[in-house]
């Protein structure tokens, strides 16, 4: 597919915009090199993570060997590929709301540590998740690492059982850890299929599934019979049927089965007497073609603008930048036509201001201006730039992907650091980010929003005070 025609799928010019946007340079830079000196905390706070646990008081209630398995994790996280790998939905890219994925668990059942403080209470498994808030109260596109294990127990939003605390089938990076484990990185050209050729003849079970699959799929099949192995090696067997989501509406029934002595294949199944709803579910990040892929072997996007991890991973051998940075937009006056010559604007001493007229020319045309008079050509681009800069559609999406550092250095670039910005679409934009910030604050401390400080779990209500007056009456 040419880049022309990459331009005009909607699904690739998502992923070019999530690219160019969500995981700026900057981002990844420090969040690498806190990681690289061991600070997992600092790393995290430089993705734009929150955590949501203490190990020292895990280490209390649930055993120093558990706490010490969890740091080591922990230690090789790589916040930045996990917010690179996320979920997102359309039509800008944004991380899926709502959303609770699992990214390791962990097997409590033994508790033979000494310094554990009820060693004799029954552990449930417990799970590394990240979690994201629900869309009403996103804020920055903030990501929250907690720890789970189906009690619900826990402070804030999230203590609350009702509400979408249990990790997605649909979402299990714990069977795909190298898209967010520093040492597992590399995995990710045999995982995504990249070490496969992209054309050629294809074996006759990957054919009948394909011809099975909607139009205009994006789908590595190729990869669905390995994968399929994971998901059913992870729950104890060898062979299985595996559900495969295709759509809002649609499933694929696939049976792993074992004909000879070569590697299982897979062949479509059909649905149990049973039902469908116990059947494992193949995650996401194994059923779609990785985005990166596709926009390497279309054209989009080069290596360099890649993650550094994934740089290497997809294209071997090359040493990647990493992805672009906020351009410097200081120190470049720009040229206006005013008034029959080319006049500059540019920044002094910090504010954006028209470098061909002496100070007494602008305090009158600003005069005049107030006075309903048609100012300068020159006072008009500056006001311009503070009300609907060309600049305002990067603004906007850097501030709403969490970039805020990356926005506010696009404004002072175009503005100046000093300058106050005048009412206009401009300001709207970075106060509505500044509210959005103050709502994710405010749900994340339980204040606002159905938290549990407000729906309490209690006693069943009687069945007859859940009727109908009359059906109540006659109930009596």
């Amino acid at each position: 597919m040419p880049t022309d025609d990459v331009h005009g799928d909607s699904r690739l010019s998502l992923w070019l915009r999530v690219r160019e946007y969500a995981v700026p340079a900057s981002m990844i830079e420090t969040a690498t090199a806190r990681r690289s000196a061991g600070d997992w905390a600092g790393a995290c706070a430089a993705a734009g993570f929150d955590v949501d646990f203490d190990l020292r008081s895990l280490a209390r209630s649930r055993g120093h060997d558990l706490a010490a398995r969890i740091r080591a994790d922990l230690r090789h996280l790589a916040p930045d590929l996990l917010r690179w790998h996320m979920p997102r939905i359309a039509p800008d890219g944004l991380l899926r709301p709502g959303l609770t994925v699992t990214l390791a668990r962990y097997d409590t059942a033994a508790r033979d540590d000494p310094y554990a403080v009820h060693p004799e209470r029954p552990a449930h498994p417990l799970h590394l998740v990240a979690r994201t808030p629900p869309a009403w109260a996103d804020g920055g596109q903030r990501i929250s690492l907690a720890l789970w294990d189906g009690s619900g127990s826990g402070h804030g939003p999230w203590g609350d059982p009702r509400r979408r605390a249990r990790p997605g089938r649909r979402f299990r990076l714990d069977l795909h850890r190298h898209l967010w484990d520093a040492r597992r990185s590399g995995e990710l050209r045999v995982r995504s299929g990249a070490d496969r050729p992209s054309s050629g003849t294809l074996p006759a079970e990957e054919s009948e599934i394909l011809r099975a699959l909607p139009p205009g799929h994006r789908c590595a099949v190729g990869r669905w019979a390995a994968e399929a192995g994971i998901l059913l090696r992870d729950g104890g067997r060898t062979t299985g049927t595996v559900a495969v989501r295709l759509g809002a509406r649609q499933r694929l029934l696939l049976d792993l089965v074992a004909d000879g002595p070569g590697p299982p294949a897979l062949r479509i199944g059909a649905a149990p007497a049973h039902g469908t709803s116990a059947l494992p579910v193949l995650p996401d990040a194994a059923v779609r073609t990785l985005p990166d892929l596709e926009l390497i072997r279309t054209g989009a996007i080069e290596a360099g603008r890649l993650h550094p991890l994934v740089a290497s991973a997809l294209v071997p051998g090359r040493a990647p930048g990493g992805p672009a940075g906020t351009a410097d937009l200081a120190g470049r006056p720009r040229l206006v036509d005013c008034r029959g010559a080319r006049h500059r604007i540019g920044l002094v001493d910090g504010v954006l201001s028209a470098l061909d007229h002496d100070p007494a020319e602008i305090r009158r045309e600003e005069l005049l201006a107030a006075l309903t008079g048609t100012p300068l050509p020159c006072l008009r681009a500056i006001d311009t730039a503070h009300r609907q800069p060309d600049c305002l559609t990067g603004v906007r999406e850097r501030l709403d992907h969490g970039d805020i550092a990356g926005a506010l250095a696009v404004v002072e670039g175009l503005l100046g650091p000093d300058a106050l910005l005048r009412a206009g679409a401009l300001r709207d934009e970075l106060e509505a980010a500044a509210h959005r910030r103050i709502t994710y604050g405010l749900f994340r401390s339980g204040l606002v929003g159905p938290g549990p400080g407000r729906i309490r779990p209690g006693a069943a209500r009687p069945r007859d005070l859940r009727l109908r007056p009359r059906q109540a009456h006659a109930a009596r």
